[in-house]
Formats: C-alpha cells, sequence, structure tokens
C-alpha cells in the first residue's frame, strides 16, 4: 500500500511542507503556520482513523503534552480533526534525535551526558508534578541540538495520568507498555507504574551515553525481559573494557537502576543531581590502559 503523502496540503492553517518522519501510528510533516511560523505536526494514519482506541491514545497524547510545560518539553500548540485528518500541531525543536546524535557521535563525555540529564530531569519534573508519567523515555524521543547542547522530550502517547482512574487504561492488565530496553522492571507486569519507573528509564539513557550500550545485554527479547526481572545490571565501570568512570560516577547512574523501585533516589531531580555532581568537567573519564599506565609509572616517581 502506498504511502500517504500530504506535501502541500493546508490542515488547520498548517501548510505541511515536508514528510520528516514516520511512525506506528503516525506521520509527522514539518509546516509553516502564519503566526507560530515553523511548526511540526503529526497525522494520524489512515488505517488508524476509524480505531477508537487509535483516535483516544493520539489525543491523550495532545492532552498530556499541552499539560507540561517546561523549557525542555517540546511545546503542544493545538489538535483537532480537520478535512477528515486527525492532527497535532507542536513546537519545532531543531536539532536530531538523541539516538542518531549517538550512533554518529559514539559514547558521551560524562559532563554532557550530565548536562542533558539535568535537562530531562527538569521535564520530567515538571511532568511528574502535573501527574503525567512519561513511560517511554528513550533516545527516540529525545531531540539533542548540538549547537546550544539543548535537549527536548516528546512523545506523550502512552504516558498516563497519575490520578486518572485505572478503569480507563487504554492498555490491557497484564501487557507492559514503553520499549524494552528502556523499561523499568516493575513496568513488566502490566501494573501501572509511578514516577520512579522514569528515574529508571532515565538512568538507563545516561548509562547508554555514557558507554555505548545497555545495562542488560540479553540477545534477544525473552532473555532481556528475564535479565531485567531477575538480574542485576553490569556496573557501569565493567561495561567498556579499558574505560573507568569516577566512584561517584557510578554510583549515582547506579542508583538510578536498582531493580527495586522504593530503592532508587526518590524525585527524578535526586537523580539528577547526583549525576551532575559527579560528572562535572573535573571528573572526565580515564581510559585505564593509558591512564593506567601513566598511574603506575607517576606512582614508581613518588616512590623513589
Amino acid at each position: 500500500m502506498a504511502q500517504e503523502n500530504l506535501e502541500g496540503r493546508t490542515v488547520a492553517d498548517y501548510r505541511l511542507l515536508k514528510r520528516v518522519g514516520e511512525g506506528g501510528t503516525a506521520t509527522v510533516y514539518r509546516a509553516e503556520h502564519p503566526d507560530r511560523g515553523n511548526c511540526a505536526v503529526k497525522i494520524l494514519k489512515p488505517r488508524l482513523r476509524a480505531d477508537e482506541n487509535a483516535r483516544k491514545r493520539f489525543l491523550r497524547e495532545s492532552e498530556y503534552g499541552g499539560r507540561v510545560q517546561h523549557e525542555a518539553v517540546v511545546r503542544t500548540f493545538d489538535y483537532g480533526e480537520a478535512d477528515g485528518l486527525i492532527y497535532l500541531a507542536l513546537e519545532w525543536a531543531e536539532g536530531e534525535a538523541l539516538s542518531d546524535f549517538v550512533a554518529h557521535a559514539g559514547r558521551v563525555k560524562p559532563h554532557l551526558v550530565a548536562h542533558m540529564v539535568t535537562q530531562l530531569a527538569g521535564a520530567l519534573g515538571a511532568a511528574h508534578a502535573s501527574d503525567i508519567i512519561h513511560r517511554d523515555l528513550k533516545p527516540e524521543n529525545i531531540v539533542y541540538d548540538t549547537e546550544t547542547q539543548t535537549v527536548k522530550l516528546l512523545d506523550f502517547g502512552i504516558a498516563r495520568d497519575a490520578q486518572a482512574d485505572p478503569a480507563q487504561r487504554l492498555t490491557r492488565t497484564g501487557f507492559f507498555v514503553g520499549t524494552l530496553q528502556y523499561v523499568a522492571p516493575e513496568a513488566l507486569s502490566g501494573e501501572l507504574v509511578g514516577p520512579l519507573a522514569d528515574i529508571y528509564s532515565l538512568a538507563t539513557i545516561a548509562y547508554h551515553l555514557l558507554t555505548g550500550i545497555h545495562p542488560h545485554e540479553g540477545r534477544s527479547p525473552r532473555e532481556l525481559f528475564q535479565q531485567l526481572l531477575t538480574a542485576d545490571p553490569k556496573p557501569l565501570n565493567q561495561a567498556v573494557k579499558g574505560v573507568k568512570f569516577p566512584a561517584t560516577l557510578e554510583r549515582a547512574i547506579m542508583h538510578g537502576l536498582r531493580r527495586d523501585p522504593a530503592e532508587r533516589p526518590s524525585t527524578v531531580e535526586e537523580f539528577a543531581e547526583g549525576v551532575a555532581k559527579a560528572g562535572e568537567p573535573g571528573a572526565a573519564v580515564e581510559d585505564e590502559e593509558k591512564g593506567g599506565l601513566l598511574g603506575a609509572f607517576k606512582s614508581m616517581l613518588k616512590k623513589k
């Protein structure tokens, strides 16, 4: 089936200039609005427009995203239905998906990771203050601008309202939501999760940015699922051969990756503060093969 291409169409005063992204439920266009200038517009895919649950999820993203106001959250302008199209208009965020940045840039320095984590903690803290749990925090849902070194959080498509009636949930009990590589262990039962699940996901992102790998390396979804439930994550300083991080940074990251939610930092801001202190510019990554030999040589000189 040919993909729907709406380039050149105007939807509720948003002129769709170029298709820039494709997801499971929506197509994303760069658009222009007479008052707001550049915007991003998501259009629900044709096969889902008659699906009541799909429509509810799409509009829920609009509602939840609009409730969270923070400089590190992509702003929601408006949403609705026009000419048979269900749309969501968002702030146009300069940059690229954080996942794409990591793919070509490689491991990220601790001070920059700390800077990103601090910004994302502010965004998540604003969401949690509005009783919104993101539940799908991952590099693909974060835009990173290399020029300003700023990040912006987006996609509240599977977020939940902590105050909502559980009977109104759109996901069946026993089915988890999120992305397996970044999901908190407690989410795997399909039960409703709280802010501590977002802390786990943020800690997983920080770990991945620092090392280029994930805390659990299951070779299949089933193996990864089992590891998340029963195995402790690999310590940060065992992740990459020849690379050693400050012990304080390892402790901060692993604190956020505790399997038991009660053992994690109590707030996302507390987690970020620990990472920020440990990831200051002076606490640089040390190459054990080079730094270790140099350190040994210096020790020898001191003994003479």
